[in-house]
C-alpha cells in the first residue's frame, strides 16, 4: 500500500509538469524568442559588420530583399518631411499646369483664338512655367544637397497656392461656356447633316417626279409603235391630207398643244370639245417630236375631234426656221448633248443637279418647251391663241377668252403667288447685278397650263426678240437657277 502511494505522489508530479509545459506555452515562448532575434538583427546589423557596411555601398542597386529591404524602410521613417511636402506642392503646381494647356487646347479646338478667355489660360500656364523655373526655387528646394530650406518652401508654397486658386476660378467659370459651346457644335452638325439630307431628298423627288411624268401605263406601252404599225398596214388610209382653211382662219377659236404623249393630247383635245358650245369653231394646232408625227396623226385620223372641230398635227422640224443660228436654246441643247456624249458616266452626271436632267432630254422633246415663245411666227396669220399644257383637262367651254381685254399686254394667265415657291426669287438668280437692277423678287409668276396670248402685242412689243436677249445672256453667265424657267420669268416683266 506504501509503494503504492509513492508511485501515486510521484505520477501527480510528473503530470504536473506537463500540463505547465502544455503545446500553447511551447508556441508563445518560441514566437517570443523569434521576435528578439528579429528585433537584434534590425538595430545591430548595420553597424556590427563592416565587411556587410562595404558591400552595401559598393553596390547602388542592391536588391530590396533581407536586410536591405528592412534597412531602407528603417531609413525612409527617418527622411525629412520637407522634402515629402515639397514633392506634393511641386506635383500639384504641374498638374494644374497641365490642366490650364488642356483647356487652352480645348478653347483653340472651339475657335476662340481671339478670346480673352484663351489668353488667360496661355498668360497663366507661363505663370506656372516661370515659377517651376525660378533659379532661387531650384537653388534652395531643388537642388541642395542638405536639408529643404523652410522659409523657402513656404513662400513657394504661397505662390503655388494663389496659382491654384486663380486656376480653379477660370475652370470653373468655363466649364459651362465650354459645354456651351459643345452643344451649339453639335447642334450645327445635326443641321448641317439634316440640310444634306433635305438636298438629297429633293433631288431624289425631282428625279422620281420627272420620271413618273414621262412614264406610261404597260398597258400603252408601244403605244406609238402600233399605231405606225397601223399606217403602214393601210397607207391609202392614212394619206397626208392638205391643210385647212380653217387652220389659219382668225376668226375661229385657236388652240396651241405641244407634246408627245398622244393619250394626253386626247385628253386635252376631248375635253375641251365636249364642254364647248359652238365645237366646230375650235382649232387645236399640235406640235410634236418628229419620232410621234405618225402615231399622232393615226391616232386622230381613227379618232377625229367630236363636234366638227378641226385638229393639225405637226412635227418641231415642219417649221424651218427654228434653226440653230436663229434660237439660242437650240445650240445650247446641242452644247449640252455633245458635252453629255464625251462624259464618262452620264447616269451620275445627270443626277448632279435638275438642270443638267433637262438637258439630257432628246433636242426636239426640250424644244417643246420653248416653242411658246415662236407663236407668231408660227402662226403668221393668227390674232391670238391659247397655250394649253398637255396635262389640263377642260370642265368648261372656253370662248369667253377671247373677250377678256388685255389692255394692250401680251400674256393672260392665272398668277400662282401662294407661298414663296412662285416668286421670282426662285427663278432667277438676284445675285446677278443685271437681274437685280431689272427684276423684282417677290413679284409673282403664273401657271403655266393655261396661257391666251395677244399675237399682235406680242409683234408690237418684240417679245421674241427680248427672249433672245435674255438667253443669250443666260448662256454666257449665271442668270438663272433653272432652265426654263430663268427665260419665262425675263419675259413676265416685258411681255406681261
Amino acid at each position: 500500500m506504501a509503494v503504492a502511494g509513492r508511485g501515486g505522489r510521484g505520477g501527480g508530479s510528473g503530470s504536473g509538469f506537463r500540463s505547465i509545459m502544455s503545446y500553447p506555452i511551447f508556441v508563445s515562448i518560441i514566437v517570443s524568442l523569434l521576435f528578439l532575434a528579429a528585433l537584434k538583427l534590425l538595430f545591430t546589423s548595420p553597424y556590427s559588420s563592416s565587411s556587410s557596411s562595404s558591400s552595401s555601398s559598393s553596390d547602388p542597386e542592391m536588391a530590396m530583399t533581407g536586410n536591405a529591404y528592412i534597412h531602407t524602410s528603417f531609413l525612409a521613417l527617418k527622411s525629412d518631411p520637407l522634402k515629402t511636402r515639397l514633392d506634393m506642392i511641386h506635383k500639384q503646381a504641374r498638374d494644374h499646369m497641365m490642366l490650364v494647356n488642356a483647356y487652352a487646347a480645348y478653347a483653340r479646338k472651339l475657335k476662340l483664338d481671339n478670346s480673352r478667355q484663351l489668353n488667360m489660360y496661355d498668360e497663366l500656364a507661363q505663370n506656372f512655367t516661370d515659377m517651376l523655373s525660378k533659379p532661387s526655387y531650384h537653388a534652395a528646394l531643388f537642388e541642395t544637397e542638405g536639408g529643404v530650406d523652410e522659409d523657402t518652401l513656404r513662400q513657394f508654397e504661397k505662390e503655388v497656392k494663389d496659382k491654384v486658386k486663380v486656376a480653379r476660378a477660370m475652370i470653373s467659370e468655363a466649364k459651362e461656356s465650354y459645354d456651351n459651346q459643345l452643344k451649339i457644335q453639335k447642334l450645327k452638325d445635326t443641321i448641317f447633316a439634316v440640310h444634306e439630307q433635305l438636298l438629297k431628298a429633293k433631288k431624289n423627288g425631282a428625279i422620281a417626279s420627272y420620271i413618273s411624268a414621262k412614264s406610261v401605263p404597260k398597258s400603252l406601252h408601244c403605244l406609238a409603235m402600233r399605231l405606225v404599225g397601223e399606217r403602214i398596214a393601210n397607207p391609202e388610209k392614212y394619206k397626208d391630207e392638205e391643210p385647212k382653211p380653217e387652220f389659219e382662219d382668225p376668226t375661229l377659236y385657236h388652240y396651241a398643244i405641244f407634246s408627245e404623249n398622244v393619250i394626253a393630247v386626247s385628253v386635252v383635245v376631248n375635253s375641251l370639245v365636249k364642254n364647248a358650245n359652238e365645237p366646230w369653231k375650235h382649232v387645236f394646232h399640235v406640235v410634236t417630236d418628229r419620232k410621234i408625227v405618225a402615231a399622232m396623226k393615226v391616232w386622230f385620223k381613227m379618232r377625229p375631234a367630236e363636234g366638227g372641230a378641226h385638229v393639225e398635227v405637226k412635227a418641231v422640224q415642219d417649221f424651218t426656221f427654228l434653226k440653230p443660228s436663229y434660237v439660242p436654246v437650240l445650240r445650247q441643247l446641242e452644247l449640252a448633248k455633245s458635252q453629255t456624249r464625251d462624259s464618262e458616266n452620264q447616269a451620275e452626271n445627270t443626277t448632279k443637279d435638275l438642270n443638267s436632267l433637262k438637258f439630257t432630254v432628246s433636242q426636239d422633246l426640250s424644244m417643246l418647251s420653248h416653242l411658246r415663245f415662236y407663236l407668231p411666227e408660227m402662226y403668221p396669220d393668227l390674232h391670238r391663241i391659247v397655250l394649253l399644257d398637255d396635262d389640263v383637262v377642260v370642265q368648261k367651254d372656253l370662248t369667253d377668252l377671247w373677250n377678256i381685254d388685255l389692255d394692250g399686254k401680251v400674256n393672260g394667265a392665272v398668277e400662282t403667288c401662294f407661298g414663296s415657291f412662285h416668286r421670282y426669287s426662285k427663278y432667277l438668280n438676284f445675285s446677278h447685278p443685271l437681274i437685280k437692277e431689272n427684276f423684282n423678287p417677290k413679284a409673282c409668276a403664273w401657271a403655266y397650263g393655261m396661257n391666251i396670248f395677244d399675237m399682235d402685242a406680242w409683234r408690237r412689243e418684240k417679245c421674241t426678240e427680248q427672249y433672245h436677249y435674255w438667253q443669250n445672256l443666260w448662256e454666257h453667265e449665271a442668270l438663272a437657277r433653272y432652265c426654263n424657267e430663268s427665260i419665262q420669268g425675263a419675259m413676265d416683266k416685258v411681255c406681261r
